[in-house]
């Protein structure tokens, strides 16, 4: 069953700033994800409604920002090439989604508190 607008958590983010031009976020790694899940750039960017472009200008810019490549494109093939997740791009999405277990669990009491408050802030209101 799902979970109401009201009794779900407000949910944690989590961007990491390598510097202050580098960033590597939720929407990153999910770019990572979807390309491990379908074997290409295109596909991985139309699964998030996004161009060809633009996924590969954001995986072009993963691999800068962490000076290894996360992605490897494949050639040929009776379909075409592809690409696959490096073992440096499988690594940087656990470690990145460890990090966000971490975090969503040590702010656990913290966002249950917000919830509390603003749902008397909102019968308050009401």
């Amino acid at each position: 069953m799902l979970k109401s607008a009201t009794n779900s958590l407000p949910s944690l983010s989590v961007r990491i700033d390598l510097n202050p031009e580098a960033r590597i976020g939720p929407g990153k790694i999910l770019l990572l994800e979807n390309i491990d899940t379908c074997g290409s750039i295109s596909a991985a960017g139309r699964a998030m409604d996004m161009s060809y472009k633009r996924a590969w200008d954001l995986v072009d810019e993963i691999n800068r920002i962490c000076r290894h490549s996360a992605v490897e494109r494949q050639t040929g093939g009776k379909n075409g090439g592809g690409a696959i997740l490096t073992p440096f791009g499988k690594s940087l999405v656990a470690r990145y989604r460890k990090i966000e277990r971490d975090a969503a669990s040590a702010a656990r009491k913290e966002l249950q508190a917000l919830r509390s408050e603003i749902g008397r802030a909102k019968k308050r209101a009401g």
